[in-house]
């Protein structure tokens, strides 16, 4: 089955005929629970999703997108020009380890939602790779940058799946982030949390919070929780 070429929200639309990985839930989740700032970077964009989310909900921010892959870029810079936040928007392609070296602002708010597969086998297709896989951004790499590039007090927001939690928890520990939130969210009540929304802060110690949301009820339909956070964003 095809994927639609297009995906259109009550804002923006998010066209995706040449980014590998298209809108999916993952992204719509992080868009919408993901801490807020003035200065908010998204690393590895993609679609640009992420970086309209965010624009939608922080009528003050400037965003920084970035990410390495051609055809992410081509759909970003079309998604971000079309859109009414594009003005705010910075656009710029680069491996995430060269731009950490090299950038000079500090951000009081990091957005990713990061490739993941680490030890499953990678695609033919080379961006598709790119953006599913950890071998072209390690976690350690992903974390220690995001640590850097912050500001003392600033907030890091992820999405993961469980099968890597433990291992990119550890990451942030190491580094010395402090987890401010954790949301688990669950297909349906009857199933463990399929994915997890997490929000770290770098500074001070703090007690975390922890949520457990299901997305649907036993019979399908959308959950009033889903309803209510993504009723800004889907038409």
């Amino acid at each position: 089955m095809r994927r639609k070429e297009y995906f259109e929200f009550k804002q923006f639309t998010v066209h995706q005929e040449h980014a590998a990985m298209k809108v999916g839930t993952d992204g719509a989740l992080l868009g919408s629970l993901a801490a807020t700032g003035k200065r908010i970077l998204d690393i590895g964009t993609g679609t640009g999703l992420l970086s309209l989310m965010m624009a939608q909900r922080c009528p003050e921010a400037q965003i920084t997108a970035i990410d390495v892959d051609d055809n992410a870029i081509i759909d970003a810079k079309r998604n971000f020009a079309d859109s009414p936040f594009g003005n705010r928007i910075t656009l710029i392609q680069k491996p995430f380890q060269e731009f950490a070296k090299e950038e000079q602002q500090k951000y009081d708010c990091i957005i990713c939602n990061p490739p993941y597969f680490d030890e499953s086998l990678e695609s033919k297709d080379e961006s598709r790779t790119r953006a599913r896989h950890t071998s072209s951004l390690p976690f350690r790499d992903l974390v220690g940058g995001a640590y850097e590039l912050l500001e003392d007090e600033g907030v890091f927001s992820v999405c993961i799946p469980p099968e890597v939690l433990s291992k990119f928890s550890a990451e942030c520990l190491i580094k010395g982030f402090c987890l401010m939130t954790a949301y688990k969210i669950k297909s349906v009540p009857r199933k463990e949390p399929k994915r997890f929304v997490l929000v770290y802060k770098k500074g001070r110690i703090v007690e975390p919070q922890e949520h457990i949301f299901c997305m649907q009820h036993p019979d399908g339909t959308r959950s009033e929780w889903y309803q209510e956070i993504m009723k800004d964003f889907y038409l």
